[in-house]
């Protein structure tokens, strides 16, 4: 049982990882949802009323799982994702709902947690709330399954003093066409991994693909790719992208 390459798929990223040997894919680029409508009322996590203005991120979707529910769905996909591939760059952002499960997973995977890249936004995003810090950055976690203990890339394409661990990328950059989707981030982004830690015609996943961000970016740069999408209107948005990248090249030059 195989994957089909070159396709976004419309399913659970478990559903899809489940029928990848190990080592299928070269690269995993990711940002999962953060669990933004988990929140804290007397002291307690609930859910939050959900509403679209500034709650919901994902289409069908209301991100608002127990927090340990989030923690196990997290350290599962993570488990699978360093079964299917020796790089995983897995994006996110401290919120209410998410921090505590991610920082118990730095943990969990601290043996194979290679780097963290600063992602700076440029903008300080409001908070929703007084007493709360504006959040003006994001991790990027590297994750690497076979020489962790190094901070040294068995592959990159950049020279020494090239490349910094703080990427000043401007959030609403290239924002894509769904208006669905508060949660994308900007093109360069995955394009800034995929230039420097990938070769041509390498394998790229992204088990939360969404819109199709790291799908696009991938084509443009000569890669394959594989996403997993559970909302099939998401799909068809990125299936759009890809085909978008291919008539309409982006040049990332300008970055």
């Amino acid at each position: 049982m195989t994957v089909e390459i070159n396709k976004i798929h419309n399913e659970s990223c478990l559903d899809t990882m489940v029928k990848m040997p190990d080592d299928f894919v070269d690269l995993v680029i990711t940002s999962p949802p953060y669990n933004m409508n988990l929140r804290i009322r007397n002291g307690a996590y609930c859910s939050r009323q959900i509403v679209k203005e500034f709650s919901t991120k994902y289409n069908g979707f209301d991100d608002n799982l127990p927090i340990d529910e989030f923690y196990k769905l997290h350290y599962k996909i993570l488990q699978q994702l360093l079964r299917v591939s020796p790089l995983v760059f897995y994006n996110f952002q401290i919120v209410t709902g998410s921090k505590r499960a991610f920082f118990k997973i730095i943990g969990e995977f601290s043996d194979y947690l290679k780097d963290v890249i600063i992602w700076n936004k440029m903008n300080a995003q409001p908070s929703m709330h007084d007493n709360v810090l504006n959040s003006q950055y994001e991790f990027i976690l590297i994750f690497d399954k076979y020489s962790s203990i190094s901070r040294m890339f068995d592959f990159c394409n950049f020279g020494r003093g090239e490349l910094g661990n703080v990427w000043d990328i401007n959030r609403a950059q290239d924002r894509n066409d769904s208006n669905d989707h508060g949660a994308t981030f900007p093109m360069e982004l995955p394009a800034r991994i995929i230039r420097n830690f990938s070769k041509e015609n390498d394998l790229i996943y992204d088990p939360f693909v969404g819109t199709g961000t790291t799908a696009s970016a991938s084509k443009r740069y000569g890669r394959r790719y594989i996403g997993s999408e559970i909302s099939e209107k998401y799909c068809e948005i990125a299936e759009r992208r890809i085909r978008d990248t291919v008539e309409n090249p982006v040049d990332f030059s300008q970055f």
